[in-house]
């Protein structure tokens, strides 16, 4: 068996690294567990977290992530594969724990609460896994969650169809946990609603606008979770629970908005 095939042997996580010498005494080449492979990974990954925030997927090739890495193109395609494979592999060692937590703390309110959620704290389920997820610097949450918020407003199809999949269980779970909250609302506009506070929790963790006001008129409390939660939950509470839009009046109110606007651009 020649070198090329033994690095590519899979490795069986539950057992320990083989040992560098055969029985002979001949030196056999390092497992893919062993410490230099799996600190090159997490550079991988950690680079291209913080590349992909400050400029995006297009504009990131992997020779740019494997440069600032200090590791060669070789690694980055024995690890991951593609730049597509790579962006994934950002996104699931952070995202996946993320959501759990946000299951996990809502099935707990729901069990000590006996029945429906307030809108409020089913909220509070979604929004505190992700504070506790932008405070832990050393996961480089922060980063993390700007880099989401950018993928949010990412055209590439690839990506929305990603982050659909890997949302789909936690959206569902709490689109049912709100029809609950409301059940005067039909299905369909929960679903909106619930898109629309995801936008709005996205925007509110991967910027740092919420802290610059914070900062501003409570200095003392930069670093306030329960603070930016109580500002956020009562505006995304009361969006939720507004009374459902007549989509006639809503074609008035636009269209005489437009003619304004028209009339505004005529007169300047």
């Amino acid at each position: 068996m020649n070198n090329q095939a033994i690095r590519r042997l899979p490795v069986n996580r539950s057992v320990a690294p083989f040992s560098t010498t055969s029985s002979e005494g001949a030196a056999l080449i390092p497992s893919p567990k062993s410490p230099d492979l799996g600190d090159t990974k997490r550079r991988i990954l950690d680079t291209a977290e913080e590349l992909f925030m400050e400029h995006g997927f297009e504009a990131t090739s992997l020779r740019l992530i494997t440069t600032a890495a200090g590791v060669n193109l070789a690694a980055a395609n024995y690890h991951f594969g593609s730049k597509e494979e790579l962006f994934q592999a950002v996104f699931t060692r952070r995202l996946d724990p993320m959501n759990h937590d946000r299951m996990a703390l809502l099935a707990a309110y729901e069990a000590a609460a006996g029945k429906a959620l307030t809108c409020e704290k089913i909220i509070s389920a979604m929004f505190i896994p992700a504070l506790k997820l932008a405070r832990d610097h050393e996961q480089g949450g922060k980063n993390f969650l700007r880099l989401l918020g950018r993928a949010y407003a990412d055209p590439a199809p690839f990506i929305r169809e990603f982050l659909a999949s890997q949302y789909a269980e936690m959206i569902g779970r709490f689109r049912a946990a709100f029809g609950n909250a409301l059940p005067h609302l039909p299905r369909e506009e929960v679903s909106w609603r619930l898109h629309f506070v995801m936008g709005a929790l996205s925007y509110t963790l991967a910027g740092t606008d919420g802290l610059k006001l914070i900062a501003q008129y409570h200095p003392e409390n930069t670093d306030n979770d329960e603070l930016l939660l109580k500002r956020l939950a009562p505006f995304l509470a009361a969006g939720l629970r507004a009374p459902v839009a007549n989509t006639e009046e809503s074609d008035h109110w636009l269209t005489d908005h437009e003619s304004t606007l028209a009339q505004s651009a005529k007169t300047s």
